[in-house]
């Protein structure tokens, strides 16, 4: 073999060796790519299936719970005398068995949060529930989820993504709207559902069933999407001219007002979807919106006694109201200071909760707002709005901020770990009055 013979056979098995080489490589590349997504996805269904056994766990619990002979052995001087459990009662068994007891400080102190889907995912506009609101709801296992406009495209698009979002916690979720039916309600404006006149177009009327009408209408159409809680109707008085309630209140007296929110809210809570009536104390008679900045009154607390307070008792005693959303105004005649009203133990448990008797879930002001975010950081803000009463933080301006502040409040004995089971207790209540029905 000559000189060039040899070169050629030199040449056909080096690429003959290279050809090799890279079918090796690319072989290798493939296999690792196919264990990669192998493992990725058996992470994905251990995550999907560890938190549908932990919901299959709470059923069991709830189940067994329901099973047992629902009486008490409760001793006297001579016997033994069997009294029989209130549904209350069973409630709290429900939710103190099968749920706070096991729950993690962690995953209590994020159940006390309605947060944004942008707050926990950290995209600038959620429009589905994908990997990303997965993984946050198994980091931050919020109370509660409130969409926006910016949420909503079609009716499909977003039932789809409440229903995988309902898919992707190990507890059970509020799924939120603010929203009465009319021009600024966001579900309704997409055209999503049928547009109901606003309250104080209803209120003008003088017929309480239009209130009623519009509450069924509002709350049909919620359900069908898959929300279970409203941020209406709204219980204020409308007190001066250009008030911050604006189109949202029946009226300026205390009895009417009383009547129509009562009948939104029968119409709202007969489809399953609890009303959270605001914003507590009244803000009918300020101009200003907390929306903008610092907003005041300078109401009396008389007034507020003789007029806003009867709206808020009535709802309170006819025993349908589960939710009340306090205002971040500052009203001094009631708090002694410009501190605003969801940060002012004076409004919230001093009157509300123990003057009024309210027993029900008491929800912050939105802290993203003006009022609040201007003035103070969002951990100190979530921690003064539950010192002073709330159960429940709505909206905060940084989720991740909020919640490190309530955790580390919790830790340091701040705030009692206690304190924080009671308003999962109220919390849990909502969401698990259903389990008496079954």
């Amino acid at each position: 073999m000559d000189t060039n013979e040899q070169n050629q056979q030199d040449k056909r098995e080096f690429r003959h060796k290279r050809r090799q080489r890279n079918q090796i490589i690319a072989y290798t590349a493939v296999g690792i790519m196919i264990l990669l997504l192998a493992v990725g996805i058996a992470f994905a269904v251990s995550k999907i299936t560890s938190m549908s056994r932990n919901q299959e766990e709470q059923q069991n619990k709830v189940d067994e719970i329901l099973s047992d002979e629902e009486t008490i052995q409760a001793p006297t001087e001579s016997q033994e005398t069997v009294v029989e459990l209130t549904d209350e009662q069973k409630l709290d068994t429900i939710i103190n068995e099968a749920i706070i007891q096991n729950m993690p400080l962690e995953d209590k102190v994020a159940g006390l949060f309605i947060t944004t889907p942008e707050s926990i995912t950290g995209v600038s506009a959620a429009v589905q529930a994908g990997d990303g609101t997965k993984d946050a709801l198994s980091q931050y296992p919020v109370g509660g989820i409130v969409y926006a406009a910016k949420n909503i495209q079609s009716a499909d698009q977003l039932k789809q993504m409440i229903d995988n979002t309902k898919l992707y916690t190990s507890y059970p979720l509020f799924i939120a709207i603010d929203g009465e039916g009319s021009d600024t309600d966001a579900v309704a404006a997409a055209g999503l559902g049928t547009k109901v006149d606003t309250p104080q177009s209803i209120g003008a009327t003088g017929d309480t069933n239009n209130a009623y009408l519009a509450g069924t209408t509002v709350g049909t159409y919620l359900a069908e999407l898959g929300f279970n809680l409203d941020f209406a109707p709204s219980a204020d008085l409308s007190v001066v001219d250009g008030n911050a309630a604006g189109s949202s209140s029946y009226g300026s007296e205390a009895d009417n007002v009383a009547s129509f929110v009562g009948y939104m809210q029968a119409g709202l809570q007969e489809q399953k979807v609890t009303a959270c009536i605001g914003q507590f104390p009244g803000i009918g008679s300020s101009t200003q919106s907390t929306k903008d900045g610092m907003a005041s009154t300078d109401r009396s607390a008389e007034d507020f006694r003789a007029n806003e307070f009867v709206v808020f008792q009535t709802c309170i005693d006819n025993g349908m109201t589960k939710m009340i959303r306090i205002s971040n105004m500052a009203a001094s005649s009631l708090t002694g200071d410009n501190t605003p009203c969801t940060f002012s133990s004076a409004v919230v448990t001093d009157i509300l909760r123990n003057e009024l008797n309210f027993r029900g879930v008491i929800v912050s002001g939105a802290m993203n707002e003006a009022a609040i975010s201007n003035y103070y950081g969002a951990d100190e803000a979530a921690v003064l709005a539950l010192r002073a009463g709330c159960d429940m933080i709505y909206a905060p301006e940084n989720f991740e901020t909020a919640y490190n502040g309530v955790l580390e409040a919790v830790q340091n004995g701040t705030i009692s770990e206690e304190r924080i089971n009671d308003s999962l207790r109220r919390i849990y209540r909502i969401k698990y009055a259903d389990k008496l029905e079954q």
